[in-house]
């Protein structure tokens, strides 16, 4: 199923919760919206569900205009932060609902309704449950009973609103990873809200970055993080020091960084260095300005440091042992400019310099499939 967005937008009172809101879907496509709160995610999400309507701008659902289309019309799941489960209702009931409350001209047979619940049960591996109430079975299974819910109504766009928030790390890598595998099973399209840059970069295809109700980039996971459109998406994703400086005469002043100034072909004012931790290079050093002040050893080889220089911050990776409170070096050997005009630019310190350690990068820097 296709979805096409085009220059959403929708205020509350004076506040601009979509301003100018544009993206495209493709059938299969698994997107996810990534933001801080207040960035216009679930409003967007609402707005895609018929929950709520923009002031401006068009939504077209498998090429049909959504203009005035209630949502139990539109056929679309939904999974909510909190399930919205009814706790009155068994869990196959709460399953059969979406079914139920459908007019009477289109309500399946109550012998079909129940053969689709058992089949929805199964395939969401809880057939044992149905019985049961939601507040009988865990958080990990009212998660799925919710998508079961979702998917009852046969949907070919699936939307989650942060379902996996109120999961224990361990069972919401695990639900995670399940739910992107029944998406590739049943060839949905499916749209993730979340503020949870390891979890969209793990289950999404794209991952379109939200910035005061506007999205500032739509790309893959990786080219996220190696090519970000804006000093916001490069500080928003994957883990990067950010560092404010000036630039005059063509030379960037990191000096009081205890960093080599740099060349570099952007014209003079401020500007920010965003620095990923394999684009730098910890040493140990006695004449060194920098002071360890965290060690951390990484399972790839090496120890990632963060270090201090006269009150600035910088996390880096060093190939050799190290104490907190030592003296050492820093070398950064890549990095991304922003400059206050909005232009930007990627520096590399050249051949001679160590390439960068890919294989420090943090497991959220890989998209999964």
């Amino acid at each position: 199923m296709t979805v096409d967005v085009e220059n959403l937008a929708r205020r509350f009172g004076g506040t601009a919760a979509l301003d100018g809101v544009s993206l495209a879907l493709e059938p299969g496509e698994f997107v996810a919206l990534l933001g801080p709160s207040g960035s216009g995610k679930t409003t967007l999400l609402r707005v895609l569900a018929g929950l709520d309507f923009p002031d401006e701008g068009r939504v077209r659902i498998a090429g049909r205009d959504m203009a005035g289309v209630p949502a139990r019309e539109r056929g679309v799941g939904v999974v909510f932060q909190n399930y919205a489960l009814f706790r009155h209702m068994s869990v196959a009931e709460n399953v059969a609902f979406g079914l139920r409350v459908r007019p009477r001209n289109r309500r399946p047979p109550e012998a079909e309704i129940q053969r689709r619940v058992r089949e929805l049960l199964e395939l969401v591996q809880i057939p044992e449950l149905a019985a049961r109430y939601p507040d009988q079975v865990s958080g990990g299974q009212r998660q799925r009973v919710a998508l079961a819910r979702a998917l009852a109504i046969e949907p070919q766009l699936l939307l989650l609103d942060e379902p996996f928030g109120a999961l224990d790390a361990l069972v919401r890598k695990e639900v995670r990873r399940w739910v992107r595998g029944l998406h590739d099973r049943l060839g949905l399209t499916s749209i993730l809200v979340t503020h949870d840059q390891e979890e969209a970069m793990e289950m999404a295809d794209r991952v379109a970055v939200m910035e005061a109700g506007r999205i500032v980039q739509l790309d893959t996971p990786d080219a996220l993080l190696q090519t970000p459109a804006t000093a916001f998406v490069a500080g928003f994703m994957g883990e990067a020091t950010r560092l404010p400086l000036c630039i005059r005469g063509r030379v960037a002043r990191l000096s009081e960084f205890g960093l080599d100034d740099v060349e570099l072909d952007l014209p003079d004012g401020e500007a920010v260095l965003f620095l990923r931790p394999h684009e730098v290079r910890i040493e140990p050093s006695a004449a060194g300005r920098a002071l360890v002040r965290s060690v951390r050893p990484e399972g790839t080889g090496g120890t990632r440091i963060l270090a201090d220089v006269d009150g600035h911050r910088i996390e880096g990776i060093c190939a050799v042992a190290l104490a907190r409170g030592d003296a050492c070096r820093i070398r950064a050997v890549s990095g991304t400019f922003f400059h206050g005009d909005g232009t930007s630019r990627r520096w590399s310190a050249g051949p001679g310099a160590p390439a960068p350690l890919d294989s420090s990068r943090t497991p959220s820097a890989s998209p999964a499939g």
